[in-house]
């Protein structure tokens, strides 16, 4: 062989740029890695116990939402309204020193049966406080975005290691044969902190990483279809070279069964294929009806944005997908939930813009019965202080903050934990996220002590050695 000359291995992992790169990191075979975690029928699909939970939808506030301002209540605020009793010296992760006491600048009320104090900023998601289990003392171990963002998402402070989407996929894998597992649906104007860090897969085979989808672009699977300027190209000639390099793959792969590249390669082919018939129809969301879209803001500027990606969130979940993502935000110093300037006209748009479409996903997800199987998330990476930055802003808080979930297995209308009375730390049933992760898992039917994966001689697992099923919002 001329060894001026790529190598014929060379030549097959440069062809399968495009579509089989999106689609690699999905549904392959699991014969293809040996040694994978394989789901019981007889648990309801899950591995180590009857799972209650098939499909999760997980909503990402980007930038820390101030927990004082939308659903932990604390009218001490208004009592000691303009004290400086904070701590003196600048604590670790913010941005600036502490300033007084600030009071929320938002109305609150109590809604529901369960009597949940939620404020003006979240009038749509209020409605369904009966139906969510609120995790009121949540806590992590950083004041910073990437690394509180990194935390939420995979349990560890630094990169390197699998978001809990990626550790679903491969202990579950998938539900349908022609749609990715694990789906990433960011924000139009921006990828989050730390980018795509956060819907990786790291030392997990790479088909387990998200798989991001650009809701609002003509192509929102990039290189999906070939470009209509290649005149050459066509239905015809894509089955056709598909052929070729399936049975060329297949001859190599016979010679190197220690490869699982190559049969990873083909399942990639295989999916991508598939996905040119259903991406298509399940993006396309001028089949849903006016009301629906309606429910969902689409009609609305302000709320278009989150709002289709919470309803391709739904058909997506609804077709098959097990994990879908929705961030709200980009990274920076707008346009997010880090309300450093002023909390007061900062707090409004952001919020405005998911709220509607949160509470149109959860009344669509009921009204379908998809709630009977499916785990609604909504978090964000660290909460805000109780006190005034520069004059009405604030600022980070890794202390305290608030998260909430609905749907399969969760004890509907509760509240776990509560922040001290300034909601500046959390006081009682504090969790952190590696408490939160146990649950969804459990919830799943997998107990987060055994879903493991060996690497560099250590037995890595998504809850590291810490984390206990919060067993006080189940059902």
């Amino acid at each position: 062989m001329n060894p001026s000359l790529p190598s014929r291995r060379d030549i097959l992992w440069q062809v399968g740029g495009g579509m089989a790169g999106m689609a690699l990191s999905q549904l392959l075979t699991r014969d293809a890695f040996g040694g994978m975690p394989v789901p019981r029928p007889e648990f309801h699909g899950g591995l180590h116990h009857p799972a209650r939970v098939k499909r999760i939808i997980q909503l990402f506030m980007n930038g820390g939402v101030s927990q004082m301002d939308t659903f932990d209540y604390k009218p001490e605020l208004v009592r000691l309204h303009g004290q400086k009793i904070g701590p003196k010296e600048k604590p670790e992760g913010q941005t600036g020193e502490c300033g007084a006491v600030m009071k929320s600048p938002f109305e609150f009320k109590q809604y529901g049966q369960s009597g949940r104090w939620v404020s003006s900023v979240f009038p749509h998601q209020a409605k369904w406080v009966d139906e969510m289990a609120f995790l009121m003392a949540m806590t992590t171990k950083t004041s910073v975005h990437g690394p509180g963002s990194y935390m939420m998402n995979t349990g560890f402070l630094l990169p390197g290691f699998p978001c809990m989407g990626a550790w679903i996929s491969y202990g579950l894998g998938s539900l349908t044969d022609n749609l990715p597992t694990f789906v990433v649906l960011p924000d139009s104007r921006g990828l989050p902190y730390n980018q795509k860090g956060n819907f990786s897969s790291a030392f997990l085979p790479s088909r387990h990483q998200g798989t991001i989808i650009h809701a609002g672009s003509p192509q929102p699977v990039p290189d999906l279809f070939a470009d209509k300027k290649h005149l050459f190209t066509g239905t015809e000639a894509d089955a056709a070279a598909l052929a070729l390099l399936q049975k060329m793959n297949r001859q190599h792969a016979a010679s190197h069964p220690d490869d699982t590249r190559l049969e990873a390669r083909i399942a990639s082919y295989e999916l991508a294929a598939k996905m040119q018939l259903s991406a298509p129809e399940a993006f396309d969301l001028t089949k849903e009806t006016a009301v629906t879209r309606t429910a969902y803001g689409l009609e609305n500027p302000v709320t278009e944005d989150f709002g289709r990606r919470c309803l391709l969130a739904r058909r997506l979940i609804e077709r098959g997908s097990r994990v879908v993502q929705v961030w709200s935000g980009p990274q920076g110093a707008i346009n997010n939930w880090d309300n450093h300037g002023n909390i007061q006209t900062e707090l409004p748009p952001i919020a405005t813009s998911v709220d509607l479409p949160i509470a149109g996903l959860l009344g669509d997800l009921k009204s379908r019965g998809l709630l009977d199987d499916t785990l609604v998330v909504f978090t964000t990476e660290f909460g805000r202080t109780p006190f005034e930055q520069g004059s009405l802003g604030r600022d980070h808080n890794g202390n305290s903050f608030v998260t909430w979930m609905a749907g399969a297995g969760v004890k509907a209308g509760t509240a776990y934990g509560q922040s001290d009375d300034l909601g500046f730390k959390a006081a009682e049933g504090i969790t952190f996220c590696y408490d939160l992760h146990a649950t969804i898992l459990h919830l799943m039917g997998i107990d987060h002590t055994k879903l493991t994966f060996r690497t560099s001689g250590v037995d890595r697992r998504l809850t590291d050695v810490h984390g206990e099923v919060i067993s006080g919002v189940l059902a």
